[in-house]
């Protein structure tokens, strides 16, 4: 395996933590605030509050490490994608604030304020939308070099179906994943009410989860027709993905081992996330940067990935601490800590 291979597996490993640990967290702050407007809060919020207490916290790491690794083991998709992603990144940041807000002035007391709330459940559901624009200019199309400007097209961004399924899918996964989630933790806790509610929620949101999928396939074709190839001759990736999506369904559908289909699910989105990765390779910003031509160089990327397995091999034990502590501590699950 090549360093440029290597390089970006790792980085995308990042990302695939984030995206499964972040979608809890997102996903947690629009239920909480469905709870509160359908006065249903005093059935799941206590649950919802004790998972985000411990977790909030260490959820952006892996946000952070992915990208301080993107630029540098591909130093060029700074100049691309610092001006390109200008607009739809000002706008993560600002939402990522707002919710960063919500639990500092939680801590205060201002955790059952209805306005607090709404910010809480608007931005777990704007911020994946913002953040999934990365994913969906990096398809090519989007881009115009004018001389030495990078500019990004915003009429042909907004118009575009392909970037609205990718929007889609961005905000239904998370509420699937979220809801698998707190179906489990439910469970764990004893709190007959909260996972039934939650269990609903979870069936309600699988079924968009997977047409949306499905809808993005559909786009990409004629939006990327190199990519959707690609991504057909990595079929056996999806079936895998769509195999463990029919398995969480079930299990969550028929009451049971809500633990192994939550695994399921992190499954499914790993390998629909993987094989999605794997068959965009090799451009990172189509057609203008490849893991090739806007690699660093070799002694560089070398120290960056020997860093950065250290770094994940670091953070995978504290997270799992974390969990045997709080999440997975008997006593803390059930309120008693």
């Amino acid at each position: 395996m090549s360093t440029e291979i290597l390089g970006i597996t790792v980085l995308w490993l990042f990302l695939y933590g984030y995206v499964i640990v972040a979608s809890i967290d997102f996903g947690a702050g629009f239920f909480a605030y469905y709870g509160k407007r359908t006065k249903k809060d005093h059935i799941i919020n206590h649950i919802i509050s004790r998972y985000l207490s411990p977790v909030w916290e260490v959820t952006n790491v892996f946000f952070v490490f992915f990208f301080v690794g993107l630029v540098g083991f591909f130093p060029d998709t700074a100049y691309y994608y610092g001006t390109a992603l200008l607009v739809p990144g000002s706008i993560a940041l600002i939402l990522l604030a707002i919710r960063g807000s919500f639990y500092a002035f939680g801590n205060y007391g201002y955790k059952d304020n209805k306005l607090f709330l709404f910010l809480y459940g608007a931005t777990g559901l704007l911020i994946p939308a913002s953040l999934s624009m990365a994913l969906t200019i990096s398809e090519g199309g989007f881009i115009e070099i004018r001389g030495d400007q990078v500019v990004l097209l915003m009429k042909e961004l907004f118009l575009s179906p392909y970037a609205w399924s990718v929007v889609f899918l961005a905000i239904v996964s998370v509420l699937f994943i979220s809801a698998s989630f707190l179906t489990y933790y439910a469970d764990r806790a004893n709190d007959i009410e909260a996972k039934q509610l939650i269990r609903k929620f979870a069936l309600t949101w699988s079924g968009p989860t997977i047409l949306a999928s499905l809808f993005v396939f559909i786009s990409l074709r004629a939006h990327n027709l190199r990519h959707f190839e690609n991504a057909i001759d990595l079929w056996w990736m999806f079936a895998l993905s769509f195999i463990f999506f029919v398995g969480a369904v079930y299990l969550i559908y028929k009451k049971k081992a809500y633990g192994t289909a939550f695994i399921f699910v992190m499954l499914q989105f790993f390998f629909a996330f993987f094989g999605y990765g794997a068959s965009h390779l090799p451009y990172l910003l189509d057609p203008f940067i490849t893991i090739y031509s806007g690699y660093t160089n070799e002694t560089m990327g070398i120290a960056l990935i020997i860093a950065f397995i250290a770094g994940l091999f670091l953070l995978i034990p504290s997270l799992f601490m974390l969990m045997r502590l709080f999440l997975f501590d008997a006593e803390y699950v059930k309120g008693r800590k």
